[in-house]
C-alpha cells in the first residue's frame, strides 16, 4: 500500500517543526526518512502512525485519507528506538500480544508466533524474558512483534541506535530481508547515512523540516540537489571550495580548474561553491590544468585506504582518499588533480545545485 503525503505542515505552539511536505512512498518499498537530530523526521513518521495530530494537511493510504482514524484503524505496526518490550512477558507473549489484544484465536495466534521466531531464528528463545536477552535479540523480538501482524505499512525509527557497531551492520542486513519478507511498505527512521545509503529504495533528505531531496541512494549521492545534501550524504565528506565561475572554469586564488561542460551556460563572475568528493581526488607529480599545489597537513589510516588532508591556497583544506599503501608523508608538497566529470557545482546565494537546474 503506497503513503501519500500532502502539504503536511506541523508545528508545536508558534515553532514551526515540518514545512509543506509532499511526498509519496511507493508500495512495498523500503524508503527512509534521513537527516540530523531535529529536522522533524520522527515527528512525521509519529503523524503516519497516528501517534502526532497534523497541524496542516493529508495523510493517505492508498485512497483512503487516514488523518482521523486512531493508530489502532490503520493496520500500522511501529517499532521504537527503545524496543518497547514488556519485561514482565517472555518472548513468546511478546510476540503475540498485539494479536491478543484483537481478539484472534489462541491457536492462530501459536501459529503466526512461532512462523514468525523462526523467521528471525528466536524460536529457541520463546519461553525467556526481555531481560535474559542479548540487545541483539531484543531488537529481534521488537521486529517480530511488529511483523506477526502482517501490517500494510512498517514503521521503524531508529531501531538500531542501541546495539553495538558490529551488530548495526549485521541487522543492516537482516532488516533489509525482513522487509522483502513482509511484503510491505516501509518507513524508517535514521540519522546515519550508511545505514540509509545500505538499506533504502528511497531515501528524503530533512533538514529543518523541510524535504531537501527525495531520490533513490544512488540519485542523492551522485545528483546532490543542494549543498546540505551534498555535505550529508557520503563518508567522508565531500570537500567544498568557494570561487568564481570564469569562462567554464573555476576560479580560486591563483589557479583556475576546468569544469564540466554544462558550466560554459553560467554567467561569468557568478560566485560558486564547486564540491568534490575525496574519493574522486588523486595525487599527481606535477602541476597541471586539473591540478592545485599544497602540503599534506593530516594522515589518517582507515584501513585498506587512507585519508589525506592536505593544505592548497588561502589555508583552506582538503581530503584526498587514497590506497593504504601509497607512500604519502605528512608535510610533503603535493599537487591534487580534480576529476572534473565528478565535480559538482552549487550557487553560492542559493546553495542550489548549478547543474541539476541545467541538466
Amino acid at each position: 500500500m503506497d503513503v501519500r503525503l500532502q502539504r503536511i505542515n506541523k508545528s508545536f505552539g508558534a515553532v514551526p517543526v515540518l514545512k509543506d511536505v509532499d511526498l509519496v512512498f511507493p508500495s512495498r518499498k523500503f524508503v527512509t526518512l534521513l537527516g540530523p537530530s531535529g529536522c522533524g523526521k520522527t515527528t512525521l513518521l509519529r503523524m503516519i502512525a497516528g501517534l502526532e495530530d497534523i497541524s496542516a494537511g493529508s495523510i493517505y493510504f492508498g485512497d483512503r485519507e487516514v488523518n482521523r482514524l486512531a493508530p489502532r484503524d490503520r493496520n500500522i505496526a511501529m517499532v521504537f528506538q527503545s524496543y518497547a518490550l514488556y519485561p514482565q512477558m517472555t518472548v513468546r507473549k511478546n510476540l503475540g500480544y498485539g494479536l491478543r489484544v484483537r481478539k484472534t484465536p489462541a491457536t492462530e495466534v501459536d501459529s503466526a508466533v512461532e512462523r514468525v521466531a523462526r523467521i528471525l531464528e528466536i524460536d529457541h528463545l520463546l519461553d525467556r524474558k526481555p531481560g535474559q536477552l542479548s540487545g541483539g535479540q531484543r531488537q529481534r523480538v521488537a521486529l517480530g512483534r511488529a511483523m506477526v501482524r502482517k501490517p500494510d505499512i512498517f514503521l521503524m525509527d531508529e531501531p538500531l541506535s542501541n546495539l553495538d557497531a558490529k551488530l548495526r551492520v549485521t541487522m543492516r542486513g537482516e532488516l533489509r530481508r525482513f522487509h522483502l519478507d513482509l511484503n510491505a511498505t516501509t518507513v524508517y527512521v535514521t540519522h546515519d547515512q550508511l545505514e540509509a545509503m545500505t538499506m533504502s529504495d528511497l531515501i528524503a533528505v530533512m533538514h529543518k523540516g523541510v524535504v531537501q531531496q527525495f531520490g533513490t541512494p544512488e540519485e542523492v549521492y551522485s545528483k546532490p540537489a543542494n549543498l546540505f545534501v551534498a555535505g550529508f550524504i557520503g563518508s567522508p565528506p565531500m570537500n567544498f571550495l568557494e570561487g568564481k565561475i570564469d569562462s567554464g572554469r573555476f576560479r580560486i586564488s591563483e589557479a583556475a580548474l576546468p569544469l564540466p561542460p554544462l558550466t560554459r551556460g553560467i554567467a561569468p563572475g557568478l560566485d560558486v561553491v564547486i564540491g568534490v568528493r575525496p574519493q574522486n581526488l588523486s595525487f599527481v607529480t606535477s602541476a597541471g590544468p586539473n591540478a592545485l599545489a599544497g602540503i599534506v597537513s593530516l594522515v589518517e589510516l582507515l584501513g585498506s585506504e587512507k585519508l589525506i588532508e592536505v593544505q592548497i591556497a588561502d589555508r583552506k583544506r582538503i581530503s584526498v582518499q587514497v590506497r593504504a599503501d601509497s607512500q604519502i608523508h605528512l608535510g610533503q608538497n603535493v599537487h591534487v588533480e580534480f576529476d572534473t566529470s565528478s565535480v559538482h557545482v552549487f550557487d553560492k546565494l542559493t546553495e542550489q545545485s548549478v547543474l541539476e537546474a541545467m541538466r
